[in-house]
């Protein structure tokens, strides 16, 4: 089987060519034969009832400095891609859900992975709000007598915005730190949205792991610990990262919620697990295939695509 593929996603010549996940399924989409285009969101056009991209041809290598070819832009129709891929990377702002929008008028017709009614529907940081036994006591709010009062009741918090992402503006708030009228005052000139704040989790010290979910399966884990001083685990800001493998709680965690991301076209997932507490549901541009794979001997890009060939296959037989 031969796809027609387009991946929107941020500029490939900036990809970390042995950290980044979507450079890892472009490869392993090329080795199976697929034909690959590249397109950024603001290239998204709808005229006519149809939507558009302004994309390029693409084809990709593993050698650093000379990884992407990048053909002529050409108008592409993506009703008659097989598979669109998006994966570019946060925030969730106005520009994503927008994106999201645009491609609901193709999906399922093209395979949209994942969903993007899905994804408008899942932000990380609220679709947790679902199962509320796997995640940790947490307060979504704008009010800051209730954000006081929740830290009078568990004392030691995190303080982060609903909607940012790779650990930015994420801050450990201590019971003996006065600092906290400030923050949520540098919070509202910043951000529109309410904020989240969580009792701290103290088994972070010893890592906040991210779980990769295919099709709802859990198949793999990266532990990754946050450096000495630093209560964020991301590997961006110096988080290490480990081989590890699953608890019987995180089984259960990935038990619970595997169902609910397979009905909802959620394919690629990463969630992220701290102590024994599910902490965020990652559905927008998920990373951690290439590290996993290194520890684990896992071709997780493969078992991707498995599952997209199925579908598209049982689409065609339809």
């Amino acid at each position: 089987m031969s796809l027609a593929v387009a991946i929107q996603m941020d500029p490939i010549d900036v990809v970390d060519i042995d950290a980044d996940s979507s450079f890892a399924l472009a490869l392993e989409a090329q080795n199976r034969g697929h034909r690959l285009f590249h397109y950024l969101p603001r290239d998204l056009t709808f005229r006519h009832h149809r939507v558009m991209a302004r994309a390029r041809s693409l084809s990709v290598r593993r050698k650093a400095g000379d990884h992407f070819t990048l053909g002529d832009p050409e108008i592409v129709d993506l009703q008659i891609m097989d598979v669109v891929l998006m994966r570019q990377d946060p925030p969730f702002d106005m520009s994503y859900i927008t994106a999201t929008h645009l491609l609901e008028h193709i999906h399922p017709r093209t395979l949209v992975v994942n969903d993007p009614a899905a994804v408008r529907n899942a932000p990380e940081k609220l679709f947790v709000t679902h199962f509320p036994d796997l995640m940790p006591p947490t307060l979504i709010s704008s009010n800051k007598e209730e954000i006081k009062a929740f830290r009078k009741e568990h004392g030691d918090i995190i303080v982060k915005p609903l909607f940012g992402n790779g650990g930015a503006d994420v801050f450990h708030i201590r019971p003996e730190d006065d600092n906290l009228n400030a923050l949520l005052e540098m919070f509202t000139r910043i951000y529109r949205e309410p904020i989240m704040v969580q009792r701290y989790i103290p088994e972070v010290r010893k890592g906040d792991k991210r779980i990769i979910l295919v099709d709802g399966e859990p198949l793999g884990a990266l532990n990754r610990v946050p450096p000495e001083g630093e209560s964020r685990a991301n590997l961006h800001v110096g988080g290490r990262a480990e081989k590890v493998g699953l608890t019987d709680r995180e089984r259960e965690i990935c038990a619970a919620i595997g169902p609910t991301l397979r009905d909802q076209g959620l394919i690629f997932v990463g969630i992220d697990v701290i102590g024994d507490y599910l902490t965020e549901i990652n559905v927008t541009s998920p990373t951690g295939l290439q590290e996993i794979g290194r520890f684990d001997g896992i071709n997780l890009e493969g078992r991707i695509w498995d599952v997209i060939e199925a579908r598209v296959a049982r689409r065609r037989d339809a």
